[in-house]
């Protein structure tokens, strides 16, 4: 079996396969919602999490500082940033980040700047947290590329306005955001004395004509302004392993939220998830770069579909394993939209509905699978918009 085949998790007890019948109403259904991939992890993780566990105690450890060396000499590698170790700190996850960074840079009440559409947490840590929602969505040109709307953004910005959450690589429409958008993004916050939640979790999920910039390593200014969060669960499908990083390179910014870290006690994690983290970090370049052609191969499919199917739009991600599909010219409502790929098309992906009302007539599709799941779904979807006319 190659790395990237086929691989049955409807036997597990996977978040994807378990919820079908709660989201979809029904079993029958091909789950490609979910953000994580049906793709093996890399076998370098695995067998380093073999190897600990041949030790007979799995008790409390704090994650080693090579773990952490492992991360910083990565992202050097692959974004050229140069993180110092003593400003990454654990977490359990990028949302638990960022809910702690909301409380820690800002008051109840205080406004929070989310770009829409985007990532539904990002909406809900804001809402629990008792800020204000403030939305600066963004712009769809005519091409289906989105980009910043700071015209909008400068328009909204208040004295209470304390943060702005920013998603990148973006999901669910797939932009890396070039260096000029980031500059003038990360200027516009930094004179008005906003801290930007920079969420880079997809940032290794990068396409050839494509190149991340981490926001924190574009200035000395924006760097101090910013709190970045990274994680390998997306690039090396570990999400299982619960553990992420934050990285803060403003002391007074780092103390500020280790003093709201410190009231939940995240602690230092699983020993596990230490050595997972390390293991991918430190062995998983050849197969991320494996990973990274396969993924292509899967966009290039769905982008010859979508041309013989032109009533489905996409615009190529650059990067994420997510597909943004536009179905605004099947003109259905969307309660329609999503009952039409559940039923005729036998697929349950993530309404675009769920990440804001600009997600309106959009679908996302998960094409983090194996070649011939992707095949047999869109093959699907082809017979769907046959039998209904859209052929």
């Amino acid at each position: 079996m190659g790395e990237f085949d086929f691989i049955d998790r409807s036997h597990s007890n996977a978040e994807k396969h378990t919820l079908k019948q709660k989201l979809f109403g029904t079993q029958e259904v091909l789950p490609m919602w979910v953000a994580d991939m049906d793709i093996a992890t890399p076998a370098c993780i695995l067998d380093a999490v073999r190897q600990r566990v041949e030790h007979p105690i799995i008790g409390y450890e704090i994650m080693a500082e090579s773990a952490y060396g492992a991360q910083c000499d990565w992202v050097n590698r692959h974004h050229r940033w140069r993180m110092e170790r003593e400003w990454l700190s654990y977490s359990p996850s990028v949302v638990a980040s960022i809910g702690c960074a909301i409380r820690a840079f800002s008051d109840e009440g205080d406004e929070v700047i989310v770009q829409s559409p985007v990532y539904p947490p990002f909406y809900d840590m804001v809402r629990k947290n008792n800020r204000k929602l403030v939305l600066n969505p963004l712009i769809q040109e005519d091409s289906g590329n989105y980009r910043f709307d700071v015209e909008d953004l400068k328009s909204k910005i208040t004295s209470k306005t304390k943060l702005l959450l920013l998603c990148s690589p973006h999901n669910p429409v797939g932009r890396v955001w070039a260096r000029d958008e980031l500059i003038a993004l990360g200027e516009l916050c930094v004179q008005n004395g906003i801290v930007i939640i920079s969420d880079e979790v997809h940032c290794d999920i990068i396409f050839p004509e494509n190149t991340h910039v981490p926001l924190a390593s574009i200035s000395q200014g924006i760097s101090e302004s910013t709190v970045t969060l990274l994680g390998p669960g997306k690039t090396f499908n570990m999400a299982g392993f619960s553990i992420s990083t934050v990285v803060i390179a403003s002391s007074q910014l780092r103390e500020r939220y280790r003093k709201e870290q410190h009231k939940v006690h995240y602690g230092d994690g699983a020993v596990l998830s230490h050595v997972a983290f390390e293991a991918a970090y430190t062995h998983g370049d050849v197969w991320h770069a494996g990973l990274l052609r396969h993924l292509s191969a899967n966009r290039e499919m769905i982008e010859k579909w979508c041309r013989l199917h032109p009533l489905i739009g996409f615009y190529k991600p650059q990067g994420t394993y997510l597909a943004w599909l536009d179905c605004r010219a099947l003109k259905m409502g969307d309660r329609e939209l999503r009952e039409f790929f559940v039923k005729e098309a036998g697929l349950g992906l993530s309404a675009g509905l769920s990440f804001g009302k600009e997600g309106s007539g959009h679908m996302r599709l998960n094409f983090a699978v194996a070649n011939d799941v992707l095949r047999k779904a869109l093959e699907q979807l082809s017979h769907a918009l046959e039998r209904n006319g859209y052929g």
